[in-house]
């Protein structure tokens, strides 16, 4: 972690401030913003590249005395981000769109495009820590628990993990933003950014629109209502198109039932969702495909703490590789509930990520 360092501005409150510490550091740090998504017809703040956000960049760069250069990477983010993200819902998974942005965006071809600048390594605004360990390069979670964002970054290299810094990691927000008024930086009060950047009504909406604008990439949207039954296949009723529910969901089923039903599975070749009770909800384990290791590989089976949701507290769990390649097998401790096909399985020991894998299926009662 050395050499000139080149910052990821989004025109955030995070990632300027970043821009402002190591500034101080070191006046030949440059900005860099990534045009992401065409949102030049926006006149607001919080999305990804708006030309407000954009803008905010460039002015805060000026502040902190360092160049400010955008990268335009909008072709790459549709390939990389938004198309599977509109291929998982139309598959009925759940996607995780900003883990694929970090993995293929932000620390693959951002990096690669900096250091045509002369860069060696990139800093951001994600709370989390890296840390020199006694086998290579180590990510943790942030200090501050209800800030951290190690959960999107577990599919990260020894190589990308040299190559970046995350000087916030041992912040809370409060004093984030405490630094931003110190700098009089023009951001210091500015709300958080949307978590889904470049969606800007809902999810379905865009996945549908997405779809139906590009046929030839995209399967073709189901328009005629799913058929909504229980575990044992009875139909109870009618509802919405399949890729418009997501597993665990409670509300908006428009059934009527003595106890709360929710969304079990999602079966997109049927147009048919699985519904049941919350006890039908807990399940023993998952099937993980892409499994990644930050670190060496571990030799057979390991206990590790495994979140399967960005804010899931973790659970006590046995971690099993698998012959085939990629694959893996997480039994828990105790049952979960909305173990959801699409989302990431991230494995922890303490505050350390060892690494993860996609959930490709969850293990049945």
């Amino acid at each position: 972690m050395s050499g000139r360092v080149a910052v990821a501005m989004s025109g955030g409150v995070d990632s300027s401030v970043v821009a402002w510490l190591l500034s101080r550091e070191d006046p030949s740090v440059i900005g860099l913003s990534m045009l992401l998504w065409d949102r030049s017809q926006e006149n607001t703040h919080g999305r990804c590249c708006g030309a407000l956000d954009l803008g905010d960049a460039r002015r805060v760069a000026q502040q902190c005395g360092i160049a400010h250069y955008t990268l335009k990477m909008a072709d790459d983010f549709r390939r990389y981000v938004v198309d599977p993200f509109v291929d998982d819902y139309l598959a009925g998974r759940t996607p995780v769109p900003c883990t694929r942005c970090n993995t293929f965006i932000k620390f693959d071809l951002f990096l690669e495009r900096a250091r045509a600048f002369g860069v060696d390594t990139i800093a951001t605004g994600h709370y989390a820590r890296i840390v020199a360990g006694a086998e290579g390069w180590e990510l943790h979670q942030a200090r501050t628990i209800d800030k951290d964002q190690s959960y999107y970054l577990f599919e990260l290299t020894q190589a990308q993990l040299a190559a970046s810094r995350f000087p916030l990691g041992d912040m809370d927000k409060e004093r984030v933003r405490e630094l931003a008024r110190e700098a009089e930086l023009l951001v210091a009060e500015k709300a958080e950014s949307m978590e889904l950047c470049f969606v800007a009504g809902g999810i379905k909406d865009f996945v549908e629109a997405q779809a139906g604008a590009a046929p030839e990439r995209f399967a073709v949207p189901v328009t005629a209502a799913s058929s909504l039954v229980d575990s044992g296949g009875t139909e109870l009723g009618r509802g919405e198109p399949y890729y418009r529910y997501t597993v665990g969901q409670r509300r908006g089923l428009g059934l009527t039932a003595p106890s709360p039903l929710y969304v079990l599975a999602i079966e997109p070749e049927e147009n048919r969702v699985v519904v049941g009770g919350a006890e039908e909800l807990r399940l023993p384990g998952l099937i993980g495909e892409r499994l990644h290791w930050i670190g060496r590989p571990p030799v057979g089976p390991i206990e590790a703490t495994v979140r399967i949701r960005s804010r899931h507290p973790g659970v006590c769990s046995l971690v099993t590789p698998l012959a085939e390649d990629g694959l893996v097998r997480v039994e828990f401790a105790t049952a979960q509930r909305g173990v959801a096909p699409g989302q990431a399985a991230v494995f922890y020991d303490g505050t350390r990520v060892l690494g993860g894998c996609w959930i490709q299926q969850a293990t049945p009662a």
